[in-house]
């Protein structure tokens, strides 16, 4: 517990990514959907889906779901000034709240008490595209749930800045 995994996002493009632990060594994978369905299956090392995450129809909260396609949590974001923040509601286990200073690249994942139980920061190093840093603390959510919190957050991100960026974009 506590050891740090890295995975990569692979942009705009739809297939497998490796998720790594710190010695390098492929523990399993991400596989992305196509950038129009915005999914992720999170896969174990023997290639089985663990964890599911995606976008509701029509919505910009970002569904969890387990390899049974049951629902377990959520994520959405909150209205925030200076900072960027998103509630994750896991069924099992409550709300964890996640936040990130305005500029910052990293991330605090927060139980209900206000204790970190997961950090997770855009890292560039041995991975071609941007690469995220996970390190989870918790004794209640799963790495592999945490992997898809992860990817719901960089969807919403990456979602609202298409919108911002079609918005500005001269149209009606």
């Amino acid at each position: 517990m506590g050891e740090s995994i890295y995975f990569t996002d692979n942009f705009f493009s739809a297939g497998k990514t490796e998720i790594y632990n710190g010695n390098q060594e492929e523990i399993g994978s991400l596989d992305l959907k196509s950038a129009f369905s915005s999914g992720v299956d999170i896969l174990d090392r023997e290639g089985n889906i663990v964890v599911k995450g995606s976008f509701r129809f029509l919505s910009s909260k970002w569904n969890v779901k387990d390899q049974n396609e049951q629902e377990i949590g959520k994520l959405k974001k909150r209205l925030s000034l200076f900072s960027k923040k998103y509630v994750y509601h896991s069924y099992h286990h409550g709300d964890y709240e996640i936040n990130s200073e305005a500029f910052s690249k990293e991330y605090n994942i927060l139980d209900q008490d206000g204790n970190t139980v997961a950090t997770f920061k855009k890292v560039s190093g041995f991975f071609r595209s941007p690469a995220f840093e996970l390190n989870n603390h918790s004794s209640k959510l799963s790495t592999e749930e945490l992997v898809a919190v992860v990817m719901g957050v960089n969807m919403i991100i990456k979602r609202n800045n298409n919108n911002a960026a079609g918005a500005s974009g001269g149209g009606s």
